[in-house]
């Protein structure tokens, strides 16, 4: 039996496993079809019920690879809550790149059901702010998805708090769905957007959270104290910008002070970091990305350490 505490998603009557797996980077490049479904495997039986993905992710094939791991696992659709993310679209003309436009947004959800071998997906994210699409078609869109049962709520990621209140003034002026939920970057070095941006609107409108890179791609975890081993993340030329991310001098500093926490409090680098997102009242669920099974492992086993971790919370939010 599963130790995992539920949360409300946002101002909903959803519950989603505070922490969650997604497929971002991994699916369709790092993961083949068996490794993907023994992840998936293996965070559903520890209480996971939370599965996160978008429609660019490995241009496609990361929701192929998904939809194919929950029916070979025989999961029913009642049994997770499954989300997808449009923006960058995955089709190179015009319309279709970039944008949030109400002919993309209707067109994408479909192409991703039918990779996903759903009828609906239970959260569609506008995966970053378009500021080229009026607000009012980009509500009326996402509302209509709802309407026409493609998906139960609708959220962002990514986007400014200017432009999440825009959207939810006018959802509630019109009688429309209103956004539920935002996907921001989340960790002990970026936090502001969390902790300060968005603040206003947990009490406004209850905003909820899924955030994404709690481990701030490794860099929490310790093992770039000491330079970039081959094989990481931060090797690949494709992510270039983890690299940058990883040798800026605050950051390095950051990771040093909490390589020191862990030290004297005896719990790891990866669980102190984790331990401190889900501790967060306004985070709703705290995706973990994987590419073993004993990674996914190591970062669920945060949630014993989690009474301990409130205790440093102090120490922690100093760094």
């Amino acid at each position: 039996m599963s130790d995992m505490p539920y949360r409300k998603l946002g101002d909903s009557g959803i519950s989603v496993s505070a922490l969650s797996f997604g497929s971002w980077v991994t699916f369709g490049k790092q993961l083949d079809n068996n490794l993907a479904k023994d992840c998936i495997k293996y965070a559903f039986d520890h209480g996971v019920n939370f599965f996160d993905n978008a429609e660019v992710y490995a241009n496609g094939k990361s929701e192929e690879l998904m939809a194919e791991a929950f029916k070979s696992l025989g999961l029913g659709r009642n049994e997770y809550v499954l989300t997808t993310k449009f923006f960058w679209g995955i089709e190179n003309r015009i319309n279709f790149k970039n944008t949030l436009n109400r002919k993309y947004l209707m067109q994408a959800i479909d192409n991703s059901l039918r990779r996903l071998q759903t009828d609906f997906v239970d959260v569609a994210y506008c995966h970053r702010y378009d500021p080229e699409t009026p607000i009012h078609e980009i509500c009326f869109a996402m509302d209509q998805m709802i309407r026409d049962g493609k998906a139960l709520y609708w959220g962002t990621s990514e986007w400014p708090a200017t432009a999440i209140d825009q959207a939810f003034d006018f959802a509630v002026a019109n009688g429309l769905h209103r956004p539920i939920v935002e996907q921001p970057q989340y960790n002990m070095i970026h936090k502001d957007k969390v902790e300060k941006e968005f603040a206003p609107l947990y009490k406004k409108m209850k905003l909820g959270l899924t955030t994404w890179s709690p481990l701030a791609s490794g860099l929490l975890t310790g093992k770039y104290l000491n330079g970039i081993p081959e094989g990481t993340r931060a090797s690949m030329p494709s992510l270039s910008w983890i690299r940058d991310e990883i040798e800026n001098p605050m950051n390095k500093k950051k990771s040093q002070a909490l390589h020191e926490i862990s030290k004297q409090s005896g719990i790891s680098m990866t669980h102190l970091a984790l331990g401190w997102c889900v501790l967060n009242p306004h985070v709703s669920t705290v995706i973990l990305g994987a590419s073993r099974v004993e990674q996914l492992k190591e970062n669920l086993d945060v949630l014993p350490h989690l009474p301990q971790i409130q205790k440093l919370k102090a120490q922690l939010d100093a760094i």
